[in-house]
């Protein structure tokens, strides 16, 4: 009856055990929610208002597929004060979220059997737009014991002229891995010399703890083929929101707004104004999160490394830990089955992040520092009777 395509269509598992754990809410269960990654904080007044006169404003029409034009002048001037680099608005596209930019320039770029590298573990939507596309997929390890961040020698092996792609993310989801300078040069150094498009997905930018963010597109060569990818849902809370951007060569901003056009026009006009102010108002709103989300990382860090058989990497940015649970002996979705039904906290094996990701789990501390240290309390008395 389906197409054979679908049957190469992955899917994002943390919905699936948020609807697990709501049927478990509904037969009377207490379960702490740390399996979303969604700040739990409400989008600030400031982007309510500005959307609420859009919509008073006639905002509610079609508009050009790639995003209005003015919203893409604001997302021009944004990335040269923010990444230091130069755009034009017709290399700007406007997206309903963050997946299309990872979803479309696949479909638009990835032919079958081109070769395509990807962090592992890492974020589900790019294996899955890969395969959908009917690209080799080819995994690149993130390790533990380099703060899971690329290792350059095994990306020096992997990459050839047959790499069409290569997907950066830092901050990294699922483990909160930040690239060095030193690595994101290198990477720019192989991208040139096998004249590969890089990808990088840059929806954590402003969620860091230590360091500053640094963007590829900054290094010789690449503004010209990296798609610079962001969002505005972790960001500013606005997940339901739905927006995204990027910039990327005009070329394939050109066929990008083409499939904008045969998928779902554009983003919402309305929604496109509240990002520029979100981008051009007040930042106080985004440091008060990230400072509350630095007191909850360390918070369910320390808590972890008291749980027997957990070890968990202090992340330099995003809002999710990665515990190393090998000790326990239990395979990872086997622990995060029972952590969820007999402790009453959700979350996700690492293994929804790719094969690599066995033996980890992946946490979100987007909840409040009440709820993490209940959650790791009861975590830590589940362990000790196992």
């Amino acid at each position: 009856m389906f197409a054979e395509r679908m049957n190469r269509l992955g899917t994002e598992t943390a919905f699936e055990v948020l609807a697990k754990a709501r049927a478990l809410e509904a037969q009377g269960r207490d379960i702490v929610h740390l399996e979303i990654g969604e700040p739990d904080f409400d989008t600030p007044d400031n982007i309510r208002k500005a959307a609420e006169k859009a919509i008073w404003a006639g905002y509610t029409h079609y508009g050009p597929s790639a995003g209005l034009m003015e919203v893409r002048k604001a997302i021009c001037e944004h990335f040269a004060a923010d990444r230091g680099v130069s755009y034009e608005p017709d290399e700007i596209v406007m997206t309903p979220g963050g997946k299309p930019i990872i979803f479309l320039p696949i479909i638009a770029l990835v032919d079958h059997g081109d070769e395509v590298i990807y962090p592992n573990p890492g974020y589900p939507i790019y294996e899955s737009a890969i395969n959908f596309a009917g690209g080799k997929a080819i995994s690149l390890e993130l390790k533990e014991d380099r703060d899971f961040r690329f290792d350059i020698a095994e990306l020096e092996e992997k990459i050839s002229p047959k790499t069409k792609m290569l997907i950066v993310n830092s901050p990294q989801n699922p483990t909160g891995g930040v690239l060095e300078e030193s690595d994101l040069k290198r990477i720019a150094e192989l991208a040139n010399e096998n004249d590969t498009i890089v990808l990088s997905d840059e929806v954590y930018s402003k969620i860091i703890y230590e360091g500053e963010h640094h963007s590829i597109a900054t290094y010789p060569g690449m503004k010209e083929r990296t798609i610079l990818m962001d969002a505005h849902s972790k960001t500013y809370a606005m997940t339901g929101w739905r927006l995204g951007y990027a910039a990327m060569p005009k070329p394939i901003a050109e066929r990008f707004a083409k499939l904008n056009t045969n998928i779902y026009s554009h983003a919402t006009s309305f929604v496109q104004l509240a990002g520029v102010e979100a981008l051009q108002g007040p930042q106080d709103k985004v440091k008060e999160m990230v400072g509350i989300f630095k007191k909850r990382r360390d918070a369910i860090v320390d808590g972890m490394n008291g749980i027997k058989g957990f070890s968990c990497l202090r992340p330099k940015g995003a809002f999710y830990i990665f515990p190393n649970i090998k000790e326990t002996g239990l395979p990872s979705q086997e622990l995060a089955d029972k952590i969820l039904n007999e402790a009453g906290v959700a979350c996700l094996s690492g293994t929804c992040f790719g094969d690599f990701g066995e033996g980890y789990l992946r946490f979100s501390y987007a909840n409040s520092l009440e709820n993490i240290e209940k959650a790791v309390e009861r975590i830590k008395g589940m362990m000790a009777h196992l």
